[in-house]
């Protein structure tokens, strides 16, 4: 998207906060003033991959159930630690208990069921081509439900410094070429703003456990992720010195 506003002749007063303290800089601009806004992004292979696991248990008693759930939880924590999935890695989401109640019409009364405990928890795989035998691991332990796979990249710093490096280039010619149509010599920056954007698209299954034979060498294609910015930078037409 291009925005751009063109301010009168007069001078006109811009302030860019200060980065270093709370203390403000006055830029006067004396020419036109372009305000641009650009966004480019990057795509690269990711190298980090989320899914979630949960078990689900029912039982008569709110203590069995728990007590269930617990077990088969455990079974699925320790087959996720012994694909090599660091403890930091692992991290419980949500735990819930809830009283479980059928609809009788012929009453039209609430029967209940028993109980039903649901945990959960988030995964970090760092070994890409190794999702699909995980996602069968945890179906093997007893997991009830998966979430995922979302790709991502780890760390990238070095993705987005490239992104902002082509966003600046785009936005000076672009600004130059401005420049050139109203008669002016060049641009110099005023201001400029920055706004990270997050990583995606990344692609999202939901899947519900099945029997271990169904699931056995799960797809899964990691494609490529995008991290990118967005700028803003105001410049000021400028005329070289001794110029007409």
């Amino acid at each position: 998207m291009i925005r751009h506003t063109f301010a009168a002749l007069a001078a006109t007063a811009l302030t860019i906060p200060a980065i270093a303290n709370a203390t403000e800089v006055q830029v006067t601009a004396n020419g036109p003033v372009i305000e641009l806004s650009v966004f480019e992004s990057v795509t690269a292979e990711p190298d980090l991959v989320t899914i979630g696991a949960g078990v689900t248990t029912q039982a008569p008693t709110a203590v069995e159930a728990l007590r269930q759930n617990a077990a088969e939880m455990q079974r699925v924590i320790d087959r996720i630690r012994a694909l090599g999935v660091a403890e930091e890695d692992i991290q419980t989401t949500g735990i819930s208990l809830n009283a479980q109640y059928d609809y009788d019409r012929d009453s039209r009364q609430q029967i209940f069921r028993g109980y039903q405990v649901s945990n959960r928890v988030s995964v970090k795989l760092r070994d890409i081509e190794g999702t699909g035998r995980a996602l069968d691991a945890l179906v093997s332990a007893g997991a009830t439900d998966l979430s995922g796979p979302s790709f991502s990249i780890e760390n990238d710093e070095e993705a987005k410094a490239l992104a902002r490096e082509r966003a600046v280039e785009r936005a000076e010619r672009r600004a130059q070429a401005y420049a050139a149509m109203y008669g002016y010599d060049g641009v110099r920056v005023l201001a400029v703003s920055e706004t990270i954007q997050g990583r995606g698209p990344v692609p999202q299954i939901e899947m519900r456990a099945m029997a271990a034979a169904d699931v056995a060498n799960t797809p899964v294609q990691p494609g490529q992720v995008s991290t990118g910015v967005s700028i803003t930078i105001k410049y000021e037409m400028v005329q070289e010195a001794g110029a007409d």
